[in-house]
């Protein structure tokens, strides 16, 4: 077949034929890789790159559906929505960027809390949003994760938390950095009553979120390459004015320096969580 002279293979027609056009979102690129995947094969294989395993960040939603039995998942709090206390404006109003979020995701705000079960275990389960706010910890998500804490407590339950996010949420300044404090206290007396905590970290896992419940678990999981920290590495680079190792503050290089347990592929992950709590006897 030649090509039509003066006219490219990107033209509406090709050798005197239509050209089908492409249905939109039907493929997708690797972020890690570059390669052009069918869409609906990587959702099939829980949203990994088939060609170099990268993991692409899932919402809530698709978490929940992966992680728990089908149908398991009985939610609490969906209701709780946060408030505006300190009537904050930068561009444009704190109260209109909730908005726009919870039209966007179809949630009241940045992680879903509820029982469900994990290979027939039963557990508390919390899964951090990064697609609302950037999983920002305000005070909702911090009363949330308290809440869940209290709840795997009092019916002596293990608790699993996967988290994702970009820190505390600026637009509430110190009403969200409280929420370390209380959800970090919440453990503490979680702890002191043999309960189990699983922390799941996945891309990006970073700022106050990291530095209160997300590292404070008996046994951290993390998926591979996931960005895990407080502060990002440019910052730090320029504050120490040094170069950083290759694989800084991803999740290999975090184990390797003892700060979390195992890095799990998402394909593995319901089996090692159901594995840790047929260990411990929960």
């Amino acid at each position: 077949m030649s090509q039509v002279p003066g006219r490219s293979w990107t033209d509406e027609t090709i050798a005197g034929r239509p050209k089908k056009a492409v249905p939109e979102g039907l493929w997708l690129r690797c972020d890690a890789c570059a390669s052009m995947l069918f869409r609906r094969s990587v959702a099939n294989n829980l949203w990994v790159c088939p060609e170099c395993q990268h993991h692409f960040r899932v919402n809530a939603a698709t978490r929940i559906e992966q992680l728990t039995d089908p149908e398991s998942f009985d939610p609490f709090n969906e209701d709780m929505s946060p408030a505006d206390p300190l009537h904050f404006v930068d561009v444009k109003p704190y109260t209109q960027r909730i908005e726009a979020a919870q039209k966007k995701t179809g949630f009241k705000d940045g992680v879903r809390t509820g029982t469900c079960f994990i290979k027939g275990r039963k557990v508390i389960l919390a899964v951090m949003d990064f697609t609302f706010l950037g999983g920002s910890m305000g005070s909702v998500v911090g009363e949330k994760i308290a809440f869940a804490i209290e709840q795997a407590g009092e019916r002596d339950l293990p608790l699993v938390i996967v988290n994702a996010s970009g820190g505390a949420r600026m637009m509430e300044s110190g009403y969200s950095l409280m929420q370390m404090a209380k959800t970090a206290a919440a453990l503490a007396q979680f702890d002191e009553q043999g309960g189990l905590f699983i922390s799941v970290l996945t891309d990006p896992t970073t700022g106050g979120v990291t530095a209160s419940f997300a590292m404070l678990g008996d046994l951290i999981l993390a998926e591979p390459k996931a960005l895990i920290g407080f502060a990002g590495p440019r910052v730090i680079q320029q504050t120490i004015r040094q170069d950083l190792p290759e694989g800084f503050q991803r999740a290999e290089f975090l184990q390797d320096c003892g700060f979390i347990d195992r890095v799990v592929p998402r394909s593995e992950l319901r089996s090692e969580i159901s594995s840790i709590i047929d260990y411990t006897g929960k």
